[in-house]
């Protein structure tokens, strides 16, 4: 088979990874791609949101299977572009991809089906969101920009002084542009946070392994929001019991809802979670993979995901269910200072072939370019150094060992991945 994957960060260079170990392919390639995925794919030089350019390529080769990487291309409506021309494409539609693409669409979505989140309002104006935060007991309250804000439009005010600059963040600066012109207003939720994501075929589900990511920039959770500092899996907070029962309330209402809206989901659905002491608690919905939640699910999948793949773009699942390793994989994910605003780049990074000689660890490239023939920093998340072991403390062990290998002057990271897990689990 002949395949694509569209996007050029580390999820994708861990999809391509994983595909290319696949004996059904034939040829991989990625658009755009980055130096690490070069290593596994032929780069096409066409970024991720030019959906015409993606599907003529696509159609001249021709490409069997496309496999879209991040969110925006799905909310623009590229796997509408491609079944016009019949192309297999997995990755929901335009209209099912709203459950990303607007937050306001996504709670009143749950709202009608009865998937479980916090309680909401939808604000225009800072003043409006200000009514809203008082009605909803805060703050503290999480306000959050309707639309695609790269995983950075959510603001979490503590105090009355913090709600007033964020609302400026919002209405003034207009730091997230048309993303928050709309803004949502949730009552703060207060327990442990987890990512469950299954696959779909637009009406059946296979679930992925548990994991666990950490959003903030900051240790014990703290700073601004960002695409993501760190991941493993498994969760280490999460029962099978409560798998169950977020597959019961969250999952399959929300496939069974999108089905019966007339917008068939077929792709990756992704469920932040909030497990409250209420039970989950859905914090909001993505149409694709985790980032970098799946570097360290791909580490552990042993299926080979081509097929499963091929199948839900086809509308047919034909496996029952997914087979997970039981050893651990963490992610560290290593960025530049200034991340999640403007991160330094075009720094040599060194270390590299070092950190990928440990036992155990592979190096996801996430925002890498070349300068001269040198590898150097080009994006805000740089590198996924990741690691597998019998046990998740071993596996975070390894990923910081390997991590430490690796430098360039602005290199940051947070040193708490999974800390607070391995503690609760003493």
């Amino acid at each position: 088979m002949r395949v694509l994957v569209v996007g050029g960060g580390g999820r994708e260079h861990a999809l391509c990874w994983k595909l290319r170990q696949s004996p059904l392919l034939d040829e991989l390639y990625c658009a755009p791609g980055n130096p690490g995925i070069a290593e596994v794919a032929d780069l096409v030089a066409i970024g991720a949101d030019e959906i015409q350019r993606l599907a003529d390529f696509a159609g001249e080769l021709p490409i069997d299977l496309t496999v879209v990487g991040p969110e925006l291309p799905l909310t623009l409506g590229i796997a509408d572009e491609f079944a016009a021309r019949g192309l297999a494409l997995f990755g929901p539609d335009e209209a099912a991809a709203q459950l990303e693409g607007s937050k306001v669409f996504a709670k009143e979505f749950m709202a009608r089906h009865r998937i479980p989140t916090a309680e909401f309002a939808v604000a225009y104006s800072a003043k409006e969101a200000r009514k809203a935060a008082g009605r909803l007991g805060g703050p503290p309250v999480v306000l959050k920009a309707d639309g695609l804000a790269a995983g950075k439009g959510v603001l979490i005010p503590g105090s009355r002084k913090d709600l007033d600059v964020a609302l400026g963040v919002f209405f003034e600066e207009r730091r997230f542009g048309a993303a928050g012109d709309r803004v949502l207003v949730e009552r703060c939720l207060s327990g442990e946070e987890v990512s469950f994501i299954a696959l779909s075929d637009g009406e059946r589900l296979l679930t992925l392994a548990s994991s666990k990511d950490y959003k903030r920039i900051g240790e014990d959770d703290t700073g601004p929001n960002t695409g993501g500092m760190g991941a493993h899996s498994p969760a280490g907070v999460f029962s099978a019991k409560e798998a169950a029962a977020v597959l019961d309330r969250v999952m399959r209402p929300a496939i069974a809802g999108m089905l019966a809206e007339n917008r068939r989901f077929a792709g990756v659905l992704y469920a932040g979670l909030m497990m409250t002491a209420d039970g989950p608690q859905v914090l909001e919905f993505n149409v694709r993979f985790g980032d970098p939640e799946a570097q360290p699910l791909l580490l552990r999948l042993e299926d080979d995901l081509l097929p499963v793949l091929a199948a839900g773009a086809a509308g047919r699942f034909e496996a029952e269910r997914l087979s997970f390793r039981k050893e651990a994989a963490a992610c560290v994910v290593l960025g530049s200072a200034g991340y999640p605003g403007e991160p330094v780049k075009g720094e040599p990074i060194e270390g590299l072939e070092a950190a990928r000689a440990q036992e155990g660890v592979e190096v996801f490239h996430a925002g890498t370019g070349l300068a001269d023939g040198r590898l150097v920093t080009a994006g805000g998340r740089v590198l996924d150094v990741c690691a597998t072991a019998p046990q998740l403390r071993e596996a975070l062990r390894r990923a910081y060992a390997a991590a430490a290998e690796i430098r360039w002057p602005a290199k940051i990271q947070r040193g708490d991945i999974g800390r607070r897990v391995l503690t609760a689990a003493n």
